[in-house]
């Protein structure tokens, strides 16, 4: 495979057994103030004989791996027909692969219609991973987000309804500590207005050379400490209501991993939550904790 920066290349948690194929480097974006994977990084599509010949390599080499994860940071930026000519070389080529997943901005799900989504699920594409972060405007803001709330809201309706199943990302102590409950409950209003399939919510571990962290050296930014990120957590959960979503806390970021179904386990993790603040339930040491 002929990957880019292969040192720098993220997926998700649950993409780890899939097929990595590069079709863009870096992120469009690229200003998020939390965020150093991709500083300095000029984001670019790659060339499309370049990512077909990688088609090929795992067509012989990945016989048996079902699911195709398309990197880099956002490949829904990627124009309609060059995407879908991947996912169309994709089904002839790898035909047993059964889910290709995207992260997804708001602007790369803005960029494509309704039919085009559609299209696009038709052609494999089954799931999209969306970083919400935070679903307070100040916050948003502030770490340079690049969306508002009602359109996070709007994006992740508008995937959802074109079929595709949609994972929204949310980063506890985002806020720092004077808006840290605020962060919370909008964060919370914002998932139950999208009503994800799946939710991960990850811990802010700040990033040396990242304006965040520059921030907090200097004093203008104070990161919460292990009991503000589970108060936050109760918070969030309490103030989620998602019709059949799956609320996960389980990255290795976290302090307590947390795996719920809402609405069913919703007062189950509240109270374990509860026990962890009580000191009942060890949490997960400091060294321990990784991106």
């Amino acid at each position: 495979m002929h990957y880019e920066n292969p040192e720098r290349m993220i997926r998700p948690p649950s993409e780890a057994h899939s097929i990595l194929l590069q079709a863009t480097v870096g992120c469009s974006h690229n200003k998020c103030t939390f965020c150093g994977a991709y500083k300095g990084l000029r984001f670019k599509i790659k060339p499309e004989e370049t990512v077909m010949a990688d088609i090929a390599w795992a067509a012989e080499h990945f016989r048996h791996v079902r699911r195709l994860f398309i990197c880099d940071g956002d490949a829904l930026i990627i124009p309609q027909k060059r995407l879908l000519k991947i996912l169309t070389e994709i089904e002839k080529q790898l035909p047993w692969v059964t889910r290709v997943g995207v992260y997804a901005n708001t602007k790369g799900i803005g960029l494509k219609s309704d039919a085009e989504l559609r299209e696009l699920r038709d052609h494999g594409l089954k799931i999209a991973y969306m970083g919400l972060e935070s679903g307070d405007d100040v916050t948003l803001g502030a770490v340079r987000k690049g969306a508002d709330a009602e359109k996070m809201i709007r994006m992740g309706r508008k995937i959802r309804a074109a079929g595709v199943r949609l994972s929204v990302t949310v980063l506890l102590g985002l806020a720092g500590k004077e808006r840290s409950q605020i962060h919370a409950e909008e964060t919370g209003r914002v998932l139950s207005a999208i009503d994800p399939e799946y939710v991960g919510a990850l811990s802010l571990m700040l990033i040396p050379g990242t304006p965040m962290h520059d921030d907090c050296a200097a004093g203008k930014f104070e990161l919460i400490d292990p009991d503000g990120m589970l108060m936050e957590l109760r918070t969030m959960i309490a103030h989620t209501d998602m019709s059949q979503g799956l609320f996960h806390a389980n990255h290795a970021s976290n302090y307590l991993p947390i795996k719920a179904r809402l609405p069913r386990d919703k007062a189950k993790t509240l109270d374990m939550i509860d026990q962890a603040l009580a000191g009942k339930i060890r949490l997960k040491p400091e060294w321990m904790r990784a991106l």
